[in-house]
């Protein structure tokens, strides 16, 4: 299996831990992150160090180690992040959060075949749905990835999405609004 290097600052031992974009929260066995703020994805890496996006999480969401028996298993911030620890015991709805994670795994591994341009449109609706705001333009998906992220989340590579955005612009399919895609009224599918 590749190696995971994880760094992660040490927990000050308040209720509320701040993480910096791009780190990794620390993995404990026997403890979840419940996020106060910010987004993160978990995922894992195959032998070769190839990268599998097993979920995107914000506001209100449990993450952890023990939601999953992949290793490695990694959660790194997409934005600054809050977060607090908890036991799986203190997570009062259990089943619906194990349910969650199941789901969103399943659709993003699903969005990992057939035809490219089909899987982008799927995620990107697919985070208009999780991530997205009403604007008077249309939905704007509030969360800043990189086409590195897409591509990791999709199977391909950045260049492939670097030129199917552009595609995508060009045909009116999407937008940009300071740095977040926006998909226009007229052609979002809900």
């Amino acid at each position: 299996m590749a190696n995971l290097t994880l760094i992660a600052p040490k927990l000050d031992g308040s209720a509320i831990s701040t993480f910096k974009r791009r780190e990794h929260l620390s993995p404990r066995e026997n403890t979840l992150w419940h996020i106060e703020a910010g987004t993160v994805r978990t995922y894992t890496l195959t032998e070769d160090g190839t990268l599998i996006v097993l979920g995107f999480w914000g506001l209100g969401d449990t993450v952890g180690q023990p939601f999953t028996c992949i290793q490695p298993y990694a959660v790194e911030c997409l934005t600054d992040v809050k977060v607090r620890s908890i036991q799986p015991e203190e997570c009062g709805h259990l089943n619906q959060v194990l349910l969650s994670h199941l789901h969103q795994t399943q659709v993003l591994l699903r969005l990992r075949s057939g035809q490219i341009h089909q899987r982008l449109q799927q995620l990107l609706e697919w985070l208009t749905d999780k991530f997205g705001r009403e604007s008077e333009q249309g939905q704007l998906i509030q969360l800043r990835l990189t086409h590195q992220d897409i591509a990791d989340t999709l199977g391909t590579t950045r260049v492939t999405v670097t030129r199917l955005l552009s595609q995508f612009k060009q045909e009116g399919r999407i937008d940009w609004i300071d740095q977040y895609l926006l998909l226009p009224r007229k052609l979002h599918i809900c």
